[in-house]
């Protein structure tokens, strides 16, 4: 909270941007507007607050019309320009529901709630069915694990399951048949200094080597699928050889050695 109090147009960026709200803008407006150079960084501040927020200029300043705004959740307050130009403003948060929407100045400023929320409305293929340049947006701002077990022992006492809702982190279950997907993610610990992301220099997934990149894909090549393909899922495919999960820690290899272990025939 203290942050967000400090913030000004000045220090406005498309990452800190979405950790205000309608308000704070027309507040933040308000006192850069007596500032001498405010009318030569006013485009840049527009720029970069649309990057959060749709903007939209009410002409006709009535009140039936102004409902109207405030009826799809815009706010709506006065804009001075210059000193003989004042505007009406329509402000708005832009909205994450959809995978697409998802980017690298606003994955830092959901919960982990919010991700499994957008990521069960998006998709029903699994975790592998994302692109790699969306997995590697969510992993800037999410510990991620997954494990496919059989639906009856996913929530078995002990297991991988249990130890991460236990460790604080969402999970997401996708039903694939007799088996189910488990998507875990916990928010990482923000830093302090967070990297330049106007350049946008997309940080590469450091999630997988390059020696256990090829066993994945070795692993799953047979039983890949994905949003279009749900429908075609083979479960036979899937066998006790076939159970695919993404590590944290060798704390949970362990337990999920332990899970296949213990079920075993």
């Amino acid at each position: 909270m203290k942050q967000q109090k400090a913030l000004t147009l000045k220090t406005l960026t498309k990452s800190n941007v979405w950790e205000v709200e309608e308000n704070d803008i027309f507040r933040m407006w308000e006192t850069a507007e007596k500032e001498s150079d405010f009318r030569d960084n006013r485009n840049h501040y527009i720029d970069v607050i649309r990057s959060a927020f749709e903007i939209e200029e009410i002409k006709i300043d009535k009140p039936e019309v102004i409902k109207k705004y405030e009826a799809r959740d815009f706010k709506v307050g006065n804009i001075h320009f210059d000193d003989n130009e004042n505007k009406k403003w329509g402000i708005k948060k832009r909205a994450i529901n959809r995978i697409t929407d998802l980017t690298y100045e606003n994955i830092h400023h959901i919960s982990a709630a919010k991700l499994m929320e957008v990521l069960d409305r998006n998709f029903g293929g699994g975790w592998d069915s994302l692109s790699q340049s969306v997995q590697d947006i969510i992993e800037a701002g999410f510990d991620i694990s997954t494990t496919t077990l059989p639906k009856d022992r996913l929530h078995k006492p002990g297991g991988m399951y249990e130890k991460k809702v236990n460790d604080g982190y969402d999970v997401l279950e996708i039903p694939k048949g007799l088996w189910v997907e488990a998507i875990f993610a916990k928010a990482k610990p923000k830093v302090e200094k967070q990297p330049v992301l106007d350049d946008d220099i997309a940080p590469k997934s450091n999630k997988y080597d390059g020696d256990e990149d090829d066993d994945f894909d070795d692993e799953i090549d047979d039983n890949s699928y994905d949003d279009d393909d749900e429908d075609d899922f083979d479960e036979d495919k899937l066998t006790e050889e076939s159970y695919r999960t993404t590590f944290e820690t060798e704390e949970d290899l362990n337990l999920e050695a332990e899970d296949v272990a213990d079920d075993d025939y």
